[in-house]
C-alpha cells in the first residue's frame, strides 16, 4: 500500500516540479508582452513558483500518507499573523502590484496624488518616487496611491492655464488686453 503510495507521490512530484517552471516561464512571458514594469515580473514568477511548489509538496506528502491537516493549519495561521503583522506593507505591495498593471501613471507623468505633486521618478513595487517642481524628493505609498484619488497631468496633449490679472478702474482697458 505504502510502495503505491510513494510512486504515485514521486511521479506527481517529477511531472509537477517541471511544469511549474513551465507555468512561471509562461507567466513571466505575458507579464513582458504587456509591457509592465521591469521590477515585477522576476518577483510575480518568483512568487507564483514558490506558492506552487509548496502546494506540490503538500499535495505529494498528503499523497504518501502524512497527515497534512495539521500543517496546513500551522501554515494559515503563520500566513495569517504575518499578514497581520505586514498589513500596511501588503497594501503598499498589492498598490504597486496595480499600479504596474494598470498603468494610470508612467515614469516621466506629472502626477498630483496625497497631496503631493511632481514627476514621476520611479514606480517600485512599495513606493512611487516624485520629483517636485522644487527638485525635492517625494516618497508615496503606493497602498495609498493605488486607492486614493490621483490626477494624471500628462495624460493630455494640451493643458489649459487660466489667469486673472486686475487692472485699476481709471486704466485703459485696451492696452491692458494688448
Amino acid at each position: 500500500t505504502y510502495g503505491l503510495r510513494l510512486l504515485g507521490g514521486i511521479a506527481v512530484l517529477v511531472v509537477g516540479w517541471p511544469a511549474i517552471g513551465i507555468l512561471t516561464r509562461l507567466v513571466n512571458k505575458a507579464m513582458v508582452k504587456r509591457n509592465v514594469a521591469a521590477t515585477l515580473p522576476p518577483f510575480v514568477r518568483s512568487l507564483t513558483s514558490t506558492v506552487l511548489k509548496l502546494l506540490l509538496i503538500v499535495t505529494v506528502l498528503g499523497m504518501i500518507g502524512v497527515e497534512m491537516t495539521s500543517f496546513i493549519a500551522l501554515i494559515g495561521a503563520a500566513g495569517l499573523a504575518i499578514g497581520m503583522a505586514f498589513s500596511g506593507t501588503l497594501q503598499n505591495f498589492a498598490g504597486g502590484v496595480l499600479i504596474l498593471f494598470m498603468k494610470p501613471f508612467e515614469r516621466g507623468d506629472f502626477i498630483e496624488s496625497q497631496g503631493h505633486s511632481g514627476t514621476v521618478d520611479q514606480i517600485q513595487i512599495f513606493h512611487t518616487i516624485l520629483k517636485t517642481v522644487d527638485n525635492k524628493t517625494v516618497i508615496l505609498p503606493n497602498g495609498p496611491v493605488a486607492t486614493g484619488s490621483l490626477v494624471n497631468f500628462s495624460t493630455e496633449q494640451f493643458r489649459r492655464v487660466d489667469m486673472v490679472f486686475g487692472i485699476g478702474y481709471g486704466d485703459d482697458t485696451g492696452k491692458a488686453r494688448a
